[in-house]
């Protein structure tokens, strides 16, 4: 069974996940194997929304952790970690929801033209997420 204290980690695999598959979509799609590509956006899109419900589970019961690290470890943890916050919400909320109704509704021309910006973006989430998580819990967790 899983306890509160393991969902930071079962995140982060869940946003390790949603970027392998972000990137193997992503090759796909550029040796045109349609279907390859969209298993693998189909699979990133249900591990990012499982992450969100982990996430957003795991704080109300846990509430917020305070990064430990001080001097340059904590501007470089704030910068990444505000970028992520307000990047996590434009892909969330706008981004992904529109490119994956596009690619649906065989809009193509549409879904290609967002899909260059929602790929990187939904990319640098799942990346950062992960290093969010080492920073946390690893890298600078109090002693």
């Amino acid at each position: 069974m899983i306890s509160w204290s393991d969902l930071p980690t079962v995140n982060a695999t869940l946003n390790a996940t949603s970027a392998v598959f972000l990137g193997l979509g992503f090759g796909f799609i550029r040796r045109k194997n349609v279907a390859a590509h969209r298993a693998c956006m189909i699979v990133a899109t249900v591990v990012s929304v499982l992450f969100l419900i982990s996430y957003v589970t795991y704080h109300a019961h846990a509430g917020r952790r305070h990064f430990a690290g001080e001097g340059l470890a904590e501007s470089v943890y704030k910068a990444i970690l505000y970028s992520h916050t307000v990047l996590a919400m434009v892909v969330a909320l706008y981004l992904a929801p529109v490119t994956l109704c596009r690619a649906l509704r065989e809009r193509f021309d549409q879904h290609k033209r967002i899909a260059r910006w929602t790929l990187p973006i939904w990319f640098y989430v799942s990346v950062t997420g992960v290093i969010i998580y080492f920073m946390l819990y690893h890298w600078y967790a109090p002693t």
